[in-house]
């Protein structure tokens, strides 16, 4: 595959790469460049990890060794599931299985947990450096990456150490390309920025677009995707990995979804982020005496009819159901052969 066919894999459904210019320029070097994406092992996958399991197997397909990297002292800081290490670690390794139940080649990506770099005083070193670089202002810019305020009045010391230890991470496994949805963009720039300061290689930065809440948002979250984004901590307003038919369809049918809405709608966002990509075009199944059926080959056309107000919520919502369903039904298949795979208590 040559060096386009692999920049435009990698591009595709995404929302922004720091830079183009330094995506081709990391093919046009690299035969299997190193890929990564972090998270806190701290609940079950959404629908939301549907547009990063297609984005990892894209990445897989253009020639890229992916590191998953299961941040459980980054979740410890956090205090994600009571703080119990052993728990957290629990989640990382459902989380495995959940992404080889989304296709993600096992075979082509390596799972690495925190506490296999803290252990190291070279970690704490380069956690050190980082930390040297970059301003206490900057690091409570950057501390958003937690979903907390800036200036919360409680906020341990602990959580300052974060935004170090996770460019940190970047540079010690070490990895090329950062991947990461539209939430972790300071994060990756605060990376790049360090980088630059000392002369270290500059990591490709990847975003991808964000689901917003079954629930919708309020009006003070309605600009920011960031805030309004579907969340493991808020299974109210998401759709869990696994999940039956039945539940899919209830949960869509209660979600937010304005006529004619696109910004903040995640029954639209669905359709855009997961059902194209996943599916590739998206059929609406109604009767007759509501225009019948209809098959969107294009995201644009979708959009255009939607924003036209050519189709009801209502269809919108079956449609986006079922074809959720056709996307899920391996994953359910895969934890029924795997019933341990799933925590109890998660």
């Amino acid at each position: 595959m040559d060096v386009e066919s692999r920049t435009a894999l990698v591009r595709r459904n995404s929302e922004e790469v720091l830079t183009l210019e330094e995506l081709l320029a990391l093919f046009a070097r690299e035969t299997r460049p190193k890929a990564y994406i972090g998270f806190e092992p701290s609940g079950r996958l959404h629908l939301g990890h549907l547009v990063t399991a297609r984005k990892l197997r894209d990445l897989q397909e253009a020639g890229c060794d992916v590191t998953v990297f299961l941040a459980d002292w980054h979740a410890w800081i956090n205090d994600k599931l009571g703080g119990s290490l052993e728990r957290i670690e629990a989640a990382g390794r459902y989380m495995e299985h959940a992404f080889a139940a989304l296709g993600v080649d096992p075979a082509n990506c390596r799972y690495r947990f925190a506490h296999e770099l803290t252990g190291r005083a070279e970690y704490w070193a380069r956690v050190v450096r980082v930390a040297k670089a970059t301003t206490l202002a900057r690091t409570k810019r950057a501390m958003t990456i937690l979903g907390r305020g800036e200036e919360e009045s409680q906020l341990d010391t602990a959580k300052l150490f974060y935004p170090s230890m996770q460019a940190a991470d970047i540079f010690e496994l070490p990895v090329d390309l950062a991947y990461a949805g539209l939430d972790q963009r300071r994060a990756h720039v605060l990376a790049r920025e360090v980088a630059q300061h000392y002369g270290w290689p500059v990591p490709v930065a990847l975003h991808t677009p964000l689901v917003s809440s079954l629930k919708g948002s309020g009006r003070m979250e309605m600009d920011d995707p960031v805030a309004r984004k579907m969340s493991k901590s808020d299974p109210g307003g998401s759709i869990t990995i696994p999940c039956d038919p039945a539940e899919v369809k209830a949960r869509v049918n209660d979600a937010y979804c304005p006529a004619r809405g696109v910004d903040g709608n995640p029954v639209v966002e669905i359709t855009r982020y997961v059902i194209f990509p996943w599916l590739g075009s998206f059929e609406i199944d109604r009767p007759a005496k509501f225009g019948g059926p209809v098959q969107y080959d294009s995201e644009a056309t979708f959009l255009s009819d939607w924003g036209n107000g050519k189709l009801h919520p209502q269809d919108l919502k079956t449609a986006v159901a079922t074809s959720l369903g056709t996307i899920l039904e391996p994953t359910n298949r895969y934890f029924a052969a795997h019933p341990t795979a799933v925590p109890a208590d998660l």
